[in-house]
C-alpha cells in the first residue's frame, strides 16, 4: 500500500476500553521506570511524547497527561485527539479553562507554556505537519470521520520562558 493510500484509509475504530487500558499502562510504565520509559523526542517521520501538567477545570487539582507532540520553532504542537473519539480530551478542556501549564520534555526539561488553539488560517498548515508523519492517526480521511474538527493546540513558551531561552 502506498503512503498516499494509507493516508486516505480511515483507521479502524478502536474500542474505548482498549484506548483507556493503553493510556493506563503507558502512565504506569512511566511511573514504574522512574520516567526512563514513556517519553521520547520527536525525530524525522515520528512525533515525540511529553508530559503535560494542567489544572483541572472542575477540581482545581493538577492533572497530568502524556501526549504526542511535534515542534514548530519554539512552540510545541499537540493534536487535541481523544483516542479517535469525537469528544474533546479532558486535558484540552482543562487548558481552555486554564491556559497556563507546564510540560516535561523527554530530556527532563520543564517549560512553562501558554496554550491556545491554532487560528483557522494557521491550523491547516500545522495539521498538515501531523499528516506528513504518515501515520494512520493523522489522515484527512480520519479527520473527516469526526463530528468535530481536531484542534491543533499550540503550547507557546510563557513570556518569562521565551526571554530566558
Amino acid at each position: 500500500m502506498t503512503v498516499e493510500a494509507a493516508r486516505e484509509k480511515p483507521s479502524p475504530k478502536v474500542p474505548h476500553w482498549l484506548i483507556r487500558t493503553i493510556w493506563f499502562l503507558h502512565r504506569r510504565a512511566y511511573a514504574i521506570t522512574g520516567g526512563r520509559f514513556g517519553l521520547r523526542a520527536p525525530a524525522v517521520g515520528r512525533w515525540g511524547m511529553l508530559r503535560l501538567h494542567t489544572v483541572g477545570r472542575q477540581s482545581g487539582r493538577e492533572r497530568v497527561a502524556i501526549l504526542g507532540y511535534i515542534e514548530d520553532g519554539s512552540n510545541i504542537l499537540v493534536a487535541a485527539m481523544n483516542g479517535w473519539m469525537d469528544t474533546e480530551p479532558a486535558w484540552w478542556l482543562n487548558l481552555q479553562a486554564h491556559p497556563e501549564a507546564t510540560i516535561q520534555l523527554p530530556d527532563g526539561e520543564v517549560r512553562a507554556v501558554t496554550a491556545s488553539a491554532a487560528p483557522a488560517g494557521e491550523r491547516e498548515r500545522l495539521w498538515q505537519r501531523f499528516v506528513d508523519l504518515g501515520t494512520s492517526a493523522f489522515t484527512h480521511a480520519n479527520a473527516a470521520t469526526r463530528a468535530r474538527e481536531t484542534s491543533v493546540v499550540i503550547l507557546a513558551p510563557t513570556a518569562s520562558q521565551a526571554g530566558s531561552s
